[in-house]
């Protein structure tokens, strides 16, 4: 399918790059161009930051009604484009159909919250120590935020910030994953059609060391929010020094599975192969470690490998497919990468480990199961983001929260237990964001990110708008009667 040529999204207006420059999106399931996408250069971002900066005085002003009534606008236009919207995803990530829903549904939902959550924030009052004041706590906008976003999940990881910025009477300035910044621009063309105000929303993409640089070393912004790598995060953070802003990131993890024999093991294997092999394992908490009690780790291999071996490859609507391609080859040779190097140094392949015979074009990588792995191999210490599990034993509890632990990364760790006791004991010393106990959940209302290595701040829920507010203190001084005349 082809999509066209995409422009950049800049002050209302949908417009060519400064120099005219262009970048082809591939589709990672054949390897073939899908569409054309205007290539923006320094001059373009910052027409974007200037744009947010002069929208921001009346989008902040706007009573929060009327920034929800556009807010729901743009909801309604992108219901439907529905169908468009996850085409969209489906070819610049090579995802199965099925796969996009999450995508799309979460940019939907996104905008229906978050004003209902601004308008569940109160007004706080403190007490006068003499009773000679009043003293309130007010939320303001913090200005112009600047989003950089992963490629992993599209229109998932724009709903993060879009939602939360527009509530909160922020404007932004957004820029796509180079790798998948086809349904960004999509929504650029949907801001567009409904005239939704003028550099509220300005949608670009174009060469990190380019625009990414011009969008964080600016002083325009007052917040940079991200998600992707800590490598990525740590440089956000240095060339964003040029002025004090709020940073709020959600970066990479190293998430720990731990499975001890007490719990029921079947859900935990169908839990962990949905968590590693969805989105072809490129998602941020997908277990890297899986720590299986040794008593039970044939059980749970046997499990495991029966979910892998289920598990059919493939792109598009009709092919019946669980699992897509990975992002490109240079994703795919690093996963190879450390699977070969983790053989190397005594894992074993139990299944996958190779590029599969069919399709022949496409980035697929096999699911893939190693046992005889060690806590040091570099399998354990990166991050994977692909399709690979790698199976610890361990012994005791003791010995398997401080192998857990022993990460400087800290987004999620899951846990299966069925003592109650333990469970309490997990949650208390697992050293990540967030510990989920015999399954998992995400949503826009329930806080997401990580500690350590693995970010600051929070995505989703109403702790997102946090990121996006300045608490201001108002104190006001009681009148003093005066008698007599007035």
């Amino acid at each position: 399918m082809q999509f066209g040529y995409k422009k950049l999204y800049i002050n209302g207006i949908l417009r060519d790059a400064s120099d005219g420059g262009t970048c082809q999106q591939t589709c990672p399931a054949t390897e073939e161009s899908v569409a054309d996408l205007a290539w923006g250069t320094a001059a373009d971002a910052d027409d974007a930051l200037k744009a947010s900066q002069e929208a921001f005085p009346a989008w902040s002003a706007m009573p929060l009604n009327q920034r929800a009534d556009w807010m729901r606008r743009l909801r309604h236009a992108i219901v439907c484009k529905e169908e468009y919207l996850r085409l969209c995803v489906m070819h610049e990530m090579g995802k199965p159909w099925a796969a996009t829903a999450e995508d799309y549904q979460t940019l939907v939902k996104a905008l229906d919250w978050y004003p209902e959550a601004m308008q569940r924030l109160e007004v706080r009052t403190i007490p006068d120590e003499d009773d000679g004041f009043t003293h309130r706590i007010v939320s303001k906008p913090i200005g112009v935020a600047v989003a950089i976003l992963a490629w992993n999940f599209p229109l998932l990881n724009l709903a993060f910030k879009l939602g939360p910025a527009l509530a909160s009477g922020c404007t932004i300035v957004i820029k796509p994953s180079e790798k998948s910044a086809l349904s960004a621009y999509a929504v650029g063309e949907i801001a567009a059609e409904i005239n939704f105000p003028r550099g509220v929303i300005n949608i670009l993409c174009g060469p990190v060391d380019d625009v990414g640089k011009t969008l964080s070393s600016s002083r325009i912004p007052r917040l940079l929010t991200m998600i992707g790598s800590s490598a990525a995060g740590r440089k956000l953070i240095a060339q964003g020094s040029t002025s004090i802003k709020r940073m709020s990131m959600e970066l990479g993890g190293n998430a720990p599975a731990l499975v001890f024999a007490d719990a029921d093991i079947e859900k935990a294997a169908k839990d962990i192969a949905a968590l590693k092999f969805g989105n072809s394992g490129q998602i941020c908490v997908s277990p890297n470690r899986i720590f299986v009690q040794a008593a039970v780790m044939p059980e749970f291999v046997s499990l495991l490998q029966k979910e892998a071996s289920a598990i059919r490859i493939g792109f598009g609507r009709d092919s019946g497919a669980l699992m897509g391609p990975m992002i490109d080859e240079s994703a795919r040779q690093r996963v190879d990468g450390l699977v070969k190097a983790a053989v190397e140094e005594g894992a074993h392949v139990l299944c996958g480990g190779r590029v599969p015979l069919e399709p022949q074009k496409g980035f697929y990588y096999e699911p893939t199961i190693l046992t005889s792995v060690n806590g040091e191999m570099r399998l354990c210490r990166e991050e994977i983001f692909g399709p690979v599990a790698a199976l610890l034993p361990f012994e005791g509890e003791e010995e398997v929260i401080s192998a857990a632990n022993d990460t400087d990364y800290g987004l999620v760790a899951f846990a299966y237990t069925r003592d109650g006791a333990r469970a309490d004991r997990l949650g208390d010393r697992l050293e990540f964001g967030e510990v989920m106990i015999n399954g998992f959940k995400y949503g826009i209302d329930l806080p997401h990110g990580g500690i350590k290595e693995s970010g600051i701040g929070k995505d989703c829920s109403e702790m997102a708008l946090d990121d996006y507010l300045v608490k201001v203190r108002v104190t006001t001084a009681r009148q003093t009667a005066i008698s007599g005349d007035v």
